[in-house]
């Protein structure tokens, strides 16, 4: 855990802007590419007139892949006064909300429909919004690429992480696509990092061909490990981003990181200005990148 420095809000160059504390609650580990994205959200953030260490504070809590820890740093951020949290990965998310019902709360990443933020049929408890990454077709679409890729009698497996909501939502949506194909999908479930491993061995002993990954900021964080024991053991990885592939994983399909953290630093903005959750929707994205290793 960090402890909160001295902030001393400076005038900005914009008179309308105001000083704020953002909480950022991290459920994936702070490696090279995961800081990346954050410097891209202080940039968005410097462009629309709040600078970090000046007009606002930024302060972090990661969980690196641990969802267990996120309850603690979520109460930890609420009892340090942040005017909004800003939380990456659906269990940040679901974390978030327990700590507080009255502090905005931004999914930068995380799944909304079919976990414990919605409050209604599908609608979002009303102190959540942000970026959904789980948009109604998408897990659809990997498994067919995935098939494409491979035989027709290939067995294919999904690998879900059984502490993220959001690996439901893409498991269910994966099976029901499976079944409308004729085609058998087997689900591997994981409850941490140190079950991956295990996960690898059992899909290689079913003679699985390949997978899909299901969304998770606990895989982001392992996604070199998992790239590596996908070829351990010769298996076809389907994962949900870029990164993936760029780690070693066979293919990715999957929106542009990036623009989250853009967007999210454009919808905190706009609360620090005084905005209601209720004129900030949900977005999901309608761009995604197909990348072949």
């Amino acid at each position: 855990m960090t402890t909160p420095g001295i902030f001393s809000c400076e005038p900005s160059a914009k008179p309308h802007r105001t000083c704020g504390r953002i909480g950022v609650l991290e459920m994936a580990s702070p490696d090279q590419v995961r800081l990346g994205l954050w410097d891209i959200f202080r940039e968005r953030l410097r462009e629309l007139g709040y600078l970090d260490g000046q007009q606002v504070l930024l302060e972090f809590r990661w969980a690196d892949g641990q969802r267990e820890r996120l309850v603690a740093a979520a109460e930890e951020l609420v009892r340090s006064h942040v005017d909004v949290l800003v939380t990456a990965g659906t269990p940040a998310a679901t974390a978030a909300i327990l700590a507080t019902r009255e502090i905005p709360i931004v999914m930068a990443t995380g799944v909304g429909v079919g976990t414990e933020l919605v409050e209604g049929v599908h609608e979002l408890r009303p102190n959540v919004t942000g970026i959904s990454d789980l948009p109604a077709g998408i897990s659809r679409r990997r498994l067919d690429l995935l098939r494409q890729a491979l035989s027709p009698a290939a067995r294919l497996g999904i690998l879900g992480d059984r502490d993220n909501p959001s690996s439901m939502v893409a498991v269910d949506e994966t099976q029901k696509a499976a079944s409308s194909w004729m085609t058998e999908v087997r689900d591997y479930w994981v409850a941490g990092p140190q079950k991956l491993a295990r996960a690898f061995e059992a899909m290689s002993s079913d003679g699985i061909a390949g997978f899909v990954f299901a969304p998770g900021a606990m895989f982001f964080a392992e996604r070199k490990r998992l790239a590596e024991l996908g070829i351990k053991h010769r298996l076809a990885t389907m994962a949900v981003r870029r990164e993936y592939a760029e780690a070693g994983c066979l293919l990715a399909y999957g929106a542009p990181i990036a623009e989250n953290y853009r967007r999210a630093a454009l919808y905190v903005s706009r609360i620090l200005d005084g905005a209601g959750l209720k004129d900030l929707p949900v977005h999901q994205p309608t761009v995604f990148d197909f990348v072949v290793n």
